[in-house]
């Protein structure tokens, strides 16, 4: 294995970045109806364990809004909040989503500068086709990088004194 630089690295991952979204594995959304009781959508969240985030979506599968993991452990873990409200009293109306067309960089730009940890995915006919969170595009950097990253030792500058195991 030859020596990965930074030099290397660097001139790779511009162009990683500027794949499009349709590229990464994305995660299918939690999506509910208008109208679903909090109370369901924490349930949703709960059976399934594969979302911190419901997003609201019409019959067509148009985003109206996302009720977040911060508005749930905000506003409503201790407090005495109607759980039968429906999910539209709470939710955040018109998040912000980016397009499959739209660059990898976008959605870094929007969890650096916005905090998002789910950043929702529409097509062009503004349904909601997917969600990115930051280890979807790590775990897609990372793929770029597989023999370089396998054989990292837990903290790259170290230097081993003698090989571990057998």
């Amino acid at each position: 294995m030859a020596d990965l630089t930074e030099r290397d690295v660097t001139s790779r991952v511009p162009n990683l970045v500027d794949e499009k979204l349709k590229t990464l594995s994305r995660r299918e959304p939690l999506a509910v109806r208008p109208g679903t009781s909090l109370g369901d959508c924490l349930a949703l969240i709960r059976e399934t364990g594969i979302a911190d985030s419901v997003f609201v979506t019409d019959e067509a599968g148009h985003l109206r809004g996302v009720l977040t993991e911060r508005d749930i452990f905000g506003k409503l873990i201790g407090t005495q909040a109607d759980l039968g409200q429906p999910v539209e009293s709470m939710m955040v109306e018109h998040p912000f989503t980016l397009n499959i067309e739209e660059p990898i960089s976008h959605a870094i730009e929007l969890m650096q500068t916005g905090r998002y940890r789910n950043v929702p995915i529409v097509d062009d006919d503004a349904c909601l086709v997917g969600v990115v969170r930051p280890v979807d595009v790590l775990s897609f950097l990372a793929e770029a990088f597989p023999e370089e990253l396998l054989n990292l030792p837990p903290r790259p500058h170290q230097q081993m004194v003698a090989p571990e195991g057998a």
